[in-house]
């Protein structure tokens, strides 16, 4: 039926119902295969959306009582035949007919409900009697406890658009407003404060973005004019975010599979006004390393889909059936997190392989030890045969890697009651650029030194330097050392390399001992 003959209050309550309804079925389905597309506030905040605070309550306090509405249903009984395809609909309805605001009779799903009001109040009384509780508030806490998520809320300014002291000063007119002390561009909000409707936030100056989330993205450290890989993109908030590091210059691939998730990226890649992103809806681990397409990417952030236990309140997810039902440490979710770590190496892996790649950030949302330091843990060998090395991203924080292998001191994590989030940090840096231009990176992945590598040049140019730079063998000793390594002379650039030598030796020597009869006899 449509919305005809209503007032303006009615007709927005009537699509938020639905709107509320498509995000709830979204949640549920996700919820059920341990996969959801985006977080609640996610589905809610899409451009879809059109009235946001109505339908991001009604999908909160519908998941809230959940449980308790489907204990209701069924006692009616009233979930069934055509109903049963729009379950989630019903759910919105019901609550809002037995604890939310009286509603009309605008649509066929609420004409159908209101007529069985009645039964509904009485199972839900029955519910009450065998729960020995007078109120459903009491009842309600029999089915669900939510846990405390007070925290800041943290923005940061899009650099793109807005500088810091701007945006300070236009959200210091309605807010306490602060900078936070570690990471630039981020302004630091009292808890709870809403700005998904403020102006700034619409028009992408701003982004909700909590503080160890930003901080991936500055540990990566792009420089501008780089080539950066985006490994699992969506929704897009590190992307930007690493566009705006990189000034808007050069070029960042936005890598993402699923297609919902796909345009959830692109519509945060519009908002945030970045023109240097392109995304490839793709699977990250199917791009081939040894591409051309891919020689000149010198970054990879990799953010995967992780169990986001570290911000599992921050998203609501202890509004989600399978926290309300207790299986949250299941053998189920056990299992779900080997599977998650298992394709987390396998991931990670892949964006060490990449040849040219100087900086790789592997980073979760995730507090469990078997998604972060026993990861980086596997990947290690590989990682050293790579040449690659742990950096520690922002050396300042306190809180580092379990000790579980020499090296985590390097780690980065964020800690749930101290900082209302868990997250985890790995920075892996090739040596070469660790120590310096003078540590050559081989084609193997190697660092090269004296002959060292034998399909390198490197390995021989270093070598020549070392010698010109002051050596103590004789001019003979070293002569002979150099025919030994007869496989370097198959480079033209090489042999030339060496008469340079030998005369630039020759002629040292000869301001020295005024003799070089040697050579010339040889």
């Amino acid at each position: 039926m449509k919305a005809k003959g209503m007032s303006n209050a009615e007709r927005s309550a009537y699509f938020a119902r639905r709107e509320a309804a498509k995000v709830l079925r979204s949640v549920i389905e996700g919820d059920a295969k341990r996969k959801a597309v985006a977080s609640i506030k996610t589905l809610v905040y899409s451009p879809s959306v059109r009235n946001k605070k109505a339908t991001f309550a009604l999908v909160c306090q519908t998941l809230k009582y959940l449980p308790l509405l489907k204990d209701v249903l069924a006692s009616t009984k009233i979930l069934n035949g055509k109903w049963k395809r729009q379950e989630e609909l019903v759910y919105i309805i019901i609550y809002d007919i037995l604890f939310g605001k009286a509603i009309v009779s605008a649509g066929d799903a609420e004409k159908f409900l209101l007529l069985r009001k009645d039964s509904l109040q009485s199972a839900l009384a029955k519910l009450c009697a065998r729960g020995k509780v007078k109120h459903v508030e009491e009842l309600l806490l029999q089915y669900t406890q939510s846990p405390d998520i007070s925290k800041p809320r943290y923005v940061r300014v899009n650099s793109l658009k807005l500088d810091i002291e701007s945006a300070f000063q236009e959200l210091g007119k309605l807010y306490t407003v602060t900078k936070d002390d570690i990471v630039p561009d981020l302004l630091v909000l009292p808890s709870g404060t809403d700005l998904h409707d403020h102006p700034l936030a619409i028009n992408g100056s701003v982004f909700l973005q909590g503080k160890a989330s930003c901080m991936v993205a500055i540990a990566l450290g792009p420089e501008p004019g780089w080539e950066v890989l985006d490994a699992c993109s969506a929704p897009g908030n590190k992307t930007v975010h690493l566009a705006a590091l990189m000034r808007g210059e050069g070029k960042i691939i936005a890598c993402e599979l699923n297609n919902e998730r796909v345009r959830h990226l692109e519509d945060t890649i519009k908002r945030s006004g970045a023109s240097n992103i392109s995304v490839l809806h793709g699977d990250f681990l199917n791009i081939n390393t040894n591409d051309p397409s891919y020689s000149k990417v010198r970054a990879i952030l990799l953010d995967p889909s992780c169990s986001g236990s570290g911000v599992a309140a921050e998203r609501l997810e202890y509004l989600l059936p399978s926290y309300t039902a207790g299986q949250s440490a299941d053998v189920a979710s056990v299992q779900r997190i080997k599977k998650l770590a298992a394709f987390q190496r396998k991931a990670l892996a892949h964006a060490l392989s990449f040849p040219g790649v100087e900086r790789v950030v592997y980073s979760t949302c995730s507090i469990h030890q078997t998604e972060n330091e026993d990861v980086v843990k596997s990947v290690l060998p590989l990682a050293t045969s790579l040449n690659f090395q742990l950096a520690t991203p922002f050396p300042q924080w306190p809180r580092r890697g379990l000790p579980i292998f020499e090296g985590s001191e390097n780690l980065l994590r964020t800690d749930l009651a101290e900082d209302k989030e868990g997250f985890f940090i790995a920075l892996f840096v090739r040596k070469s650029i660790v120590n310096g231009p003078d540590e050559p990176v081989c084609s193997e992945g190697k660092t090269c030194t004296a002959f060292s590598c034998e399909n390198s040049v490197h390995g021989g140019l270093k070598y020549l330097r070392s010698q010109i730079h002051g050596g103590r063998s004789s001019l003979h000793s070293k002569r002979k050392s150099l025919k030994k390594k007869s496989i370097l002379m198959r480079s033209p650039f090489i042999k030339m390399s060496l008469v340079s030598l030998y005369r630039h030796l020759a002629r040292q020597r000869t301001n020295k001992k005024g003799s070089v009869m040697h050579l010339r006899n040889k």
